[in-house]
């Protein structure tokens, strides 16, 4: 059996030219694979892709070519199977307002044919926090509730895999760690996790293997600690004894002072040590009271990985 829970191969979507809109190709032969019991990151800039991909991998929108197996189903060949293995949690709050939290899980139990002796509804609603609100009106609930309740709808049907489309946008941080605790509980139980998010503190500490999507294409695909290992840019912070006055001046080290006055010095570090760059601070008569290191992070590697493919679109990965 495949250890892939999502296999994409030469996917490809091209929306057709409107009065308004040229056509545009959103993905351009997308080749991706999610493993099984992994908490995978889905990043990119807005316009990147990503909504294309998940709706593609949902069912809700037809793609132009390539292939999608999920959880060893292929779409086209297995259509309902593989729409069964996958939940989706989506990032606008579209809940009929005059259906209950309960109802609204009955319901999405029912279109995906699960029999009422296997629902879990007041399990669910327990383990979303809205047991006390399992009969009030959609309408009636915060923003906070009504997506915790999406989260909800996105299980009822016992997915194998589960996507969540920016899961925290504009919730609270009470909200944000009960979401995260959720998740990591499913994850350990043997759910894999699919996340697209523009918090990438949150896909950091979260994920296992991260694909940056830009203009329709994977620009990276590997796990967290291999691609924060791609950069080896390398900040120096140092708080001097004395106001400073003159910058230190070296080939390979960018010097610049802060408003708190921290003088702050990038460097790479496989073409220049830090003993080289305290060397040009003592070269400068700066007298330091207080030096940190500090190294590149995931919003670091993204930036140059979307700024590089926007200068040569041709530097996709394989």
């Amino acid at each position: 059996m495949t250890q892939d829970a999502i296999r994409i191969e030469g996917l490809t979507k091209t929306y057709r030219a409107s009065r308004k809109q040229p056509e545009k190709q959103a993905l351009k032969g997308v080749d991706l694979t999610v493993p099984r019991g992994s908490v995978f990151g889905l990043l990119g800039p807005n316009g990147a892709g990503k909504s294309t991909l998940i709706n593609i991998l949902a069912g809700l929108v037809t793609k132009t070519s390539g292939r999608v197996t999920i959880w060893g189903f292929d779409q086209d060949r297995n259509p309902r199977q593989s729409r069964a293995a996958i939940g989706v949690m989506p990032q606008e709050l579209n809940l009929d307002p005059f259906f209950t939290p309960r109802g609204a899980l009955d319901v999405q139990a029912g279109l995906y044919g699960v029999p009422k002796a296997q629902r879990r509804s007041d399990e669910i609603l327990a383990m979303v926090g809205l047991s006390d609100k399992a009969e009030a009106y959609a309408r009636s609930l915060s923003g906070g509730m009504r997506r915790r309740l999406l989260l909800g709808k996105a299980l009822v049907h016992h997915p194998h895999v589960l996507v969540l489309d920016e899961p925290t946008a504009g919730v609270d941080i009470e909200l944000r760690q009960m979401l995260w605790a959720n998740v990591r509980k499913l994850n350990r139980d043997g759910m894999t996790i699919i996340l697209t998010t523009h918090y990438l503190e949150e896909a950091q500490e979260m994920c296992d293997e991260i694909a940056i999507i830009d203009q329709g294409e994977v620009v990276a695909r590997d796990s967290m600690g291999a691609l924060l290992g791609r950069l080896d840019a390398r900040s120096m912070v140092i708080q001097a004894a004395e106001k400073i006055t003159a910058l230190p001046q070296a080939d390979g080290i960018s010097a610049n002072l802060r408003e708190d006055g921290a003088l702050v010095l990038g460097y790479r570090s496989g073409r220049t040590s830090a003993d080289q760059v305290l060397s040009a601070v003592r070269d400068a008569g700066i007298t330091i009271r207080d030096v940190r290191t500090e190294e590149a992070d995931l919003e670091d590697v993204f930036l140059s990985l979307t700024k590089s493919h926007a200068d040569n679109p041709d530097s996709r990965e394989a």
